[in-house]
């Protein structure tokens, strides 16, 4: 519980320094280092989190059966490194995308060494990752699974070299698109490496999935509120589509 703690916590830091920012203009800037402190509290507990549930979360009885420190360990760090990492990539690259001038270029200095960094903590993050339970290795290389799975790396490989290649060209949207791609295939990797658990070696996806009937009720609201969402979302993507003026504090 403790890295959601503080995960909850630096999120509602750093909501509140985003208000205060624009009320308090003569102290912009101690809002300015708590908004960051607070964001970067939140990625690296998010990490520290993800770490700790792919080592493996010891549970007896559907409840947590570890210590308060057990989700410190040198794989929890490195995963909130990594994790960091990528959203600070994530924000450069979208700078790149949605900015000119002197601070796209401040953001394209920034990405050029963030992205290797990034791909670095992907690379000792996987190959860490297989070690650590049996299970991991074989959903990536029990013949044939490995037929279904070997295209995750490969792309991982193809979304690195865009981010990489569009960087140094200097694209706009490609590093972007890039970064987001390598998040989702983060994403299915570890589906990849979980099946058949949600929680690893503990509970199962059937055990914590909510009986049919339940599921079904919660299908008939949130199918259409999932469609209002993301139309929503898209929608306000529009809005804002293009760049921010550089003479503007916003839009």
């Amino acid at each position: 519980y403790a890295p959601i703690i503080l995960m909850l916590l630096s999120l509602v830091f750093r909501g509140v320094a985003f208000e205060f920012r624009w009320q308090t203009p003569r102290a912009r800037k101690i809002w300015d280092r708590a908004f960051a402190l607070g964001s970067l509290g939140a990625a690296v507990a998010q990490g520290l989190a993800l770490g700790a549930l792919v080592q493996g979360i010891p549970v007896q009885g559907r409840a947590y059966a570890g210590g308060w420190w057990d989700w410190i360990t040198p794989f929890s760090m490195l995963t909130a490194l990594g994790l960091t990492l990528g959203y600070a990539l994530q924000g450069a690259t979208w700078l790149i995308m949605k900015t000119d001038g002197r601070l796209q270029r401040r953001a394209y200095d920034i990405a050029a060494w963030l992205a290797p960094a990034f791909l670095g903590a992907i690379g000792a993050v996987s190959l860490w990752t297989v070690f650590l339970n049996p299970t991991y290795a074989a959903n990536w290389f029990s013949w044939p699974r490995i037929l279904f799975v070997a295209p995750v790396p490969l792309l991982v490989a193809a979304a690195g070299y865009v981010l990489i290649t569009g960087i140094a060209r200097e694209k706009e949207r490609a590093p972007f698109l890039a970064t987001q791609a390598l998040f989702i295939l983060g994403f299915i990797g570890l589906g990849v490496s979980f099946y058949p658990y949600m929680v690893p070696n503990s509970v199962t996806i059937w055990q914590a999935a909510a009986p049919a009937k339940s599921l079904a009720f919660l299908l008939v609201g949130a199918a259409p509120l999932l469609v209002m969402v993301l139309g929503y979302t898209a929608y306000a993507y529009w809005v804002f589509r293009g760049k921010t003026p550089a003479d503007h504090h916003g839009y």
